[in-house]
């Protein structure tokens, strides 16, 4: 079961890609100390600035210690603040040249639709990068292992969330697995009793907190299952029912670009990266699966 904000050391550890460091400090936040998150924001929002700190400037900055600069470095997934700081220069150095926009725009009302589709993208490819950065690839490949040889998949997703079930759902029908989406709470919680070992429960809620998308998973980890959360919080509620949890980033949120927004980007990354995943486990089976199934729908619209 996964624990808050684990520290990352030496070639095992992320080393997210500058661009993403916004979203992993976005990510992480909320299982942050209240000073490792300090010192996280403020690199986060003003790269230029804090690569030009010494550990000792940046402690003073953010009124913590040399101590607590040099962890959260590690936390964020670099070996030591030294590796962090080549990630800021090189963030400012993109940002000054024009090669990677500002990380602090905004959708307003009186943006022209121009500008919208420009902040969107930004704002979809920071999520993306984010999320990528984010994602346990080992805890991926435990969840692709059991899903690709589960009797039957459940997946539980609602509001925003329940596309993103469906999405999943039809991608593992089309490969022959043995597959159902719930949207309905009632309906989920009845299904979920009769899942057990051999079986794989997987809920999408980007807070985590979620009461018709866990209880669902709880009853589903108590009968046995091999449960699966996609969540955007790592240390939210759902996590505890969750024999694997799969990390999503989410872009910066504005009045016009909520939550529900932005955390279906990385969700549909992870529902991919699982469903590919388990293509390629049970690829002879899958295989013909997809090739009847793109004959029949060619078959269709002639």
């Amino acid at each position: 079961m996964p624990q808050e904000a684990k520290e990352t050391f030496g070639p095992a550890a992320f080393r997210p890609a500058p661009a993403a460091l916004a979203g992993r400090v976005r990510t992480l936040a909320p299982s942050l100390t209240r000073s490792l998150r300090r010192v996280a924001e403020a690199v986060a929002n003003a790269p230029a600035g804090c690569a030009a700190l010494t550990v000792t400037g940046l402690a003073e900055r953010t009124g913590t210690s040399e101590a607590t600069v040099v962890r959260t470095a590690r936390v964020l997934g670099y070996p030591g603040y030294r590796d962090l700081r080549l990630a800021l220069a090189g963030l400012a150095a993109q940002q000054q040249s024009g090669r990677a926009p500002a990380l602090t725009t905004d959708i307003a009302v009186d943006d022209s639709l121009a500008d919208v589709v420009a902040e969107l993208a930004h704002d979809e490819q920071q999520t993306l990068a984010g999320t990528a950065a984010c994602l346990d690839t080992a805890q991926l490949e435990a969840a692709v292992t059991a899903a690709a040889g589960a009797r039957r998949v459940d997946v539980y997703g609602v509001g925003a969330s329940g596309p993103v079930a469906q999405d999943l759902t039809q991608k593992l029908l089309r490969i022959g697995r043995v597959a159902h989406a719930h949207s309905d709470p009632h309906l989920a919680v009845t299904n979920a009793v009769q899942l057990g070992a051999g079986d794989v429960a997987v809920a999408i809620t980007h807070s985590g907190s979620t009461g018709d998308v866990i209880e669902p998973l709880r009853v589903a980890f108590e009968r046995g299952a091999t449960t699966v959360a996609i969540t955007g919080r790592p240390e939210s509620p759902v996590a505890q029912y969750a024999d694997h949890v799969l990390t999503t980033s989410t872009a910066r949120e504005s009045e016009l670009r909520p939550a529900a927004m932005s955390s279906r980007t990385g969700q549909l990354l992870v529902v991919d990266c699982l469903f590919v995943g388990v293509a390629q486990r049970t690829y002879e089976a899958a295989g013909p699966a997809l090739a009847a199934s793109y004959e029949a729908l060619a078959h269709r619209h002639r």
